[in-house]
């Protein structure tokens, strides 16, 4: 009996690692604030109302190591009832970059699109806006995207 619980500690433990390690790399891999918020302070809900707004850190919320910021407390009660609608694609990073060649570039959180459900987000500075250059071929982008996205998470 003591070996089967040496036995089951032991595995549960290693089971903890593993998580503890995934969310570690979770947070590494998305496009964060100094102060650890994601989509530059924007509240994730407000871009699929329409218009992408800035949160405020009296409504904040953290998802799997990943803090939010909302404009109210309605779009913070949304978020919380299906956080994985809200997240953005490509773990905030620059979706047409993300796509192309798996490079972590950083976004203009105004320029976005959804596609399928999902917030997609562009590098929008010096006269160059990758979302025109990912409505050129939309669907094998995010495809692309969603696919080196996957990749860096191993």
């Amino acid at each position: 009996m003591k070996g089967c619980f040496t036995l089951f500690a032991f595995l549960f433990c290693l089971t903890l690692q593993a998580q503890t390690d995934n969310s570690a790399k979770r947070i590494r891999n998305f496009n964060l604030t100094d102060n650890g918020v994601a989509l530059r302070d924007f509240d994730p809900v407000s871009y699929f109302k329409g218009h992408p707004a800035k949160g405020n850190d009296s409504f904040k919320y953290s998802y799997k190591g990943i803090t939010y910021y909302f404009a109210n407390t309605e779009n913070q009660e949304e978020f919380k009832k299906t956080p994985e609608k809200y997240e953005p694609a490509c773990g905030g990073w620059d979706a047409y970059s993300m796509a192309v060649d798996g490079q972590r570039v950083k976004i203009d959180p105004s320029t976005y699109k959804i596609v399928d459900g999902k917030l997609y987000l562009f590098y929008n500075f010096n006269g160059s806006n990758n979302r025109l250059k990912w409505e050129k071929d939309e669907k094998k982008y995010a495809r692309a995207a969603h696919d080196n996205w996957l990749s860096k998470q191993r």
